[in-house]
């Protein structure tokens, strides 16, 4: 029994034994070839990747809780989003998230990058596991905060994108070897693409800490203002043949005359007299920057940032996720094509960096108009700036709903003694900018398209009759049902404006409209229509007239969809650059031309390019009545001491009027020979470009003879002078973004050609056939509005009187614009532009005034319905998005990124009840 039993206890142990041993080597060999399985199968298959549909319009594009999809943000630089799924296993090398330090088991390297968010609904990049042979390398990828309603559970992460099928590709491939180095340089240019969108460097100078107070605009002492008596006479009081051929021979004799006199030893005056911007500054050495534009001081700040400066955004994003969402104004299909769009082109699209080393090679209109007189400080003056919960009232004044705070400033006006040269019409703002808001008209509707706004607007969004009544027999404005129609004629052209720009031609050949002749600066303007109907022969017209007894006829101008500013030729210079308008161009105006020196007419002489030409069509040409004769002789006098040489006195019979054409010369000789040297030459410390409230000068500025000098040539003509730099542009000067200037005009044309044709065509919920009247509120060299060369729409260019003066550059390349600064009102009545565009604006502005008054003066010249698009600091956007909410405009895009953001939104009709005190 107890051997029975012995054997039988052994045998057990042996079974035990070698059953364990049969479980050990199955286990080890089934474990073996687990591993190879996972191995094989993870080297040749790739991840679980959704297929995507072929049908674009079943795949619905997801948007953002803001309302806009990622390429929105073509500002920031491209991130990789949509990863195929990655589903992590228990043996395999995984993508690893936690805040934490990770454990590394077994012999596995850690390979740990560093830690980064994926904000503002850019998706995490989550890497495909790298085989790596003997030791498998664990890649921990930047932590990634995913948003945008994107799930993680458990150990699977899900990651939508489309842009990066190449990586996908060669996963599958099995072949891509992920290097530890490989990957620390693409975290160095992923921080260095970041960083190119890190806050701009500031280029404006502070303001003097004294400003001149500022005086109303009037364009031509009541152009288009003559009696009746004069404007009806025309019959029996023409000038004959003979009279218009004895009058081109007595301005001739006087030439004559002049030349006769002249001594052969003549005082030659420094050729040089007054050169560009660019070339009288010391040059500067550009600063290196890398592709993206940004410098190497700034990529290493930007590699320096950290966590909780990201964490800033995130605070936005959350507000963001309020605004009203986008989907309601794009199709899906648009979008998803868009998306691509904006992807493939996201790195050429960032903001550029403006250079800090710039500033030393560019002037400033404050620099020139610092000591002309006392400037107030327009500072944030202690007072709180807060727009949280910011109450808004009416305007309590006088001009009601066409209240234009510089011009209707009835308490200086009142104590203005001296009216003699319109100083009651010229800028006045006041001390405290106002912050109100501007009433609409009774019964006021969305403005007309154009160009049908050409002929008719509605009645009630300019409820003024008087100009009408006094000039309906004129063709200037008539009164049509509910309409205020335009038949396309005035006083001088009657019957037609197209007939009278044509005569204009026949008569001098030369100023060919449209190609040797695109900026026209029309005095006196009226309502426009000389302006309006140039549009026809590719000619770009900025037309001003005073806001006086003719009411509101720069206002019809604007309703029409036609450029024009509220303008007064007084007591100081126009806010235009030296040398830039082809043609300047006066119908029946009354300016006193020949008085006072011929200031004002020296005036036109600085602004003309030199060989313009100045068209003359009033009563003084063409009627022999007494004062008309008195006003041809004073006339003539004046033109032969300023060389300006009478090409032709031309009648048009079919509108019984004439015009007297002079030109320009395009040398210093004539000036050189005259022995009555009056007209003076101006000094040669007065710079003819400066023009920010500086008083009138009663001289000739030299005409610039040397090859690199702004004037000395003809620009090329249009189109092609859009595109390239002007010849006077050096090399030697740094341009605004730290490249030489000429390059810098180049990369910046690119740059807006690409923002405008991938973004903000596409992507702002902008309804681009109805915009027409536009505003760069910031522009630098006009890229903005070249971009926009093809659009129905015209844009005034606005070079702030503190940043670098590029303005000349803006009309060289056939475009036009003003010197503003933007603490102070602008010269247009309210409701005006249909689109206003700001580039790094309000961020410049908050340092000097308060960001209240600017909301409240963006609101006034945009019309309801209008929009704004924005670009600027984070924080700064953030304050004007509070600021919009309080005025109950409706935002559709807002979107920020590494300190830079981008805004869309558009104005309602909404006006406050309560009106502020009328103190």
């Amino acid at each position: 029994m107890a051997l029975v039993k012995a054997r039988g206890t052994k045998r057990p142990s042996a079974t035990s034994s070698y059953s364990a041993a049969s479980s050990i080597v199955a286990f080890v060999g089934l474990s073996v070839l687990g591993l190879w399985l996972i191995l094989t199968f993870h080297s040749l298959a790739p991840p679980h990747q959704p297929t995507a549909p072929s049908n674009p319009e079943k795949t619905p594009t997801r948007l953002s809780s803001i309302g806009h999809t990622h390429h929105h943000s073509s500002a920031l630089p491209q991130t990789r989003q949509n990863e195929p799924e990655t589903r992590v296993e228990s043996d395999e090398a995984a993508v690893i998230e936690p805040e934490t330090e990770t454990k590394v088991q077994n012999d596995e390297v850690a390979v740990t990058e560093p830690e980064t968010k994926a904000e503002n609904h850019e998706a995490a990049v989550i890497e495909p596991e790298a085989k790596v042979e003997g030791n498998e390398e664990v890649v921990i990828e930047p932590e990634t905060k995913i948003e945008n309603d994107e799930t993680q559970t458990g150990d699977e992460a899900v990651v939508t994108d489309q842009a990066d099928h190449q990586d996908t590709k060669e996963s599958r491939d099995g072949n891509d070897v992920v290097e530890e180095q490989e990957k620390q340089a693409a975290i160095e240019n992923q921080a260095s693409g970041e960083s190119s969108m890190t806050q701009k460097e500031e280029i404006i100078q502070e303001n003097p800490s004294s400003e001149t107070k500022m005086e109303t605009d009037d364009g031509n002492h009541g152009a288009e203002g003559e009696s009746e008596s004069q404007g009806s006479n025309t019959a029996g009081n023409e000038i004959t043949d003979e009279d218009q051929q004895r009058r081109i021979d007595e301005h001739q004799q006087g030439e004559e005359e002049q030349k006769q006199q002249e001594g052969k030893e003549a005082k030659s005056t420094d050729p040089n007299g007054a050169t560009s911007h660019a070339q009288t500054q010391h040059d500067e050495a550009p600063i290196h920057l890398h592709q993206d534009g940004s410098s190497s001081e700034e990529t290493d700040k930007a590699k320096a940032q950290t966590t909780s400066e990201e964490d800033k955004h995130d605070s936005l994003d959350e507000e963001t996720d309020k605004v009203k969402p986008l989907s309601e104004k794009m199709n899906e299909e648009t979008s998803n094509k868009n998306n691509e769009a904006s992807t493939s082109s996201e790195d050429s699209i960032e903001i550029p960096k403006e250079s800090t080393e710039s500033k030393n090679s560019w002037t400033t209109q404050a620099n020139q108009s610092e000591n002309q007189k006392e400037r107030r400080n327009g500072g944030p003056n202690g007072k709180d700036n807060s727009n949280h919960g910011y109450t808004w009232l009416l305007c309590n004044v006088t001009a009601g709903a066409d209240y234009i705070p510089c011009l209707d400033n009835e308490k200086v006006v009142a104590n203005i003694h001296s009216r003699a040269h319109h100083e009651h019409r010229e800028r006045h703002c006041p001390t405290d900018a106002p912050t109100c808001l501007v009433p609409l008209p009774k019964g006021y509707k969305r403005r007309i398209d154009w160009p049908q706004s050409r002929d008719k607007i509605w009645y009630n969004n300019i409820p003024h009759t008087s100009l009408a009544e006094y000039k309906g027999h004129q063709n200037w404005v008539k009164v049509t049902g509910e309409f205020l129609t335009f038949p396309g004629g005035g006083t001088q052209f009657i019957h037609g404006a197209l007939h009278y720009i044509d005569f204009i031609q026949e008569a001098v050949p030369d100023i060919a409209w449209g190609k040797h002749s695109r900026v026209v600066l029309d005095v006196g303007c009226g309502v426009a229509s000389f302006g309006g109907y140039l549009f026809d022969r590719d000619v770009l017209t900025m037309s001003f007239a005073p806001k006086d007894e003719h009411e509101a006829q720069v206002q019809f101008a604007l309703e029409r969809g036609i450029p024009a500013i509220s303008a007064v030729m007084g007591s100081q210079r126009l806010p235009f650059p030296s040398r830039v308008f082809d043609v300047v161009h006066c119908a029946r105006c009354r300016v006193p031309w020949h008085m006072d020196g011929g200031s004002l007419l020296l005036e036109l002489n600085r602004v003309l390019r030199p060989g313009g030409y100045f068209v003359w069509s009033a009563t003084p040409v063409y009627q022999k009545l007494e004062e008309d004769v008195q006003i041809w002789k004073e006339m003539s006098r004046l033109t032969v001491s300023m060389c300006w040489e009478l090409i032709t006195i031309k009648k048009d019979k079919i509108n019984s009027i004439g015009a007297a054409i002079y030109q320009k010369p395009d040398s210093n000789d004539c000036y050189n020979r005259r022995k009555q040297k009056e007209p003076l030459v101006c000094k040669t410390d007065d710079d003819p470009n400066a023009a920010w409230y500086i008083p009138l000068q009663s001289c000739m500025h030299q005409i610039p003879t040397q090859e690199n000098e702004r004037g000395s040539q003809w620009p090329e003509e249009w189109p092609e002078r859009l595109q390239t730099p002007p010849y006077w542009l050096n090399k030697s000067t740094m341009g605004i973004y730290g490249k030489p200037a000429p390059d810098d005009f180049v990369s910046d044309y690119e740059h807006w050609k690409t923002v405008v044709s991938t973004m903000y065509m596409n992507d702002l919920g902008i309804k681009w056939s109805e915009v027409r009247n536009v505003m760069d509120l910031r522009a630098v060299y006009g890229g903005f509005a070249a971009a926009l060369k093809d659009q129905n729409m015209w844009v005034l260019n606005v070079v702030n009187v503190d940043s670098p003066d590029t303005l000349p550059i803006i009309y060289e390349r056939g475009l036009f614009g003003i010197y503003h600064d933007w603490c102070e009102s602008f010269s247009s009545y309210p409701r005006t532009y249909d689109l206003l565009h700001a580039n790094h604006l309000f961020s410049n502005l908050k340092k000097r005034c308060k960001l209240e008054f600017v909301m409240a003066e963006i609101d006034r010249i945009l019309r309801p319905g209008g929009k704004l698009i924005m670009r600027d600091e984070s924080s700064t956007v953030a304050e004007v998005v509070d600021f919009l909410k309080s005025l109950h405009w409706e935002v559709f895009l807002n979107h920020s990124k590494n300190q830079e953001g981008i805004l869309s939104a558009q104005k309602s009709e909404w006006r406050p009840t309560t009106f502020a005190d009328s103190s």
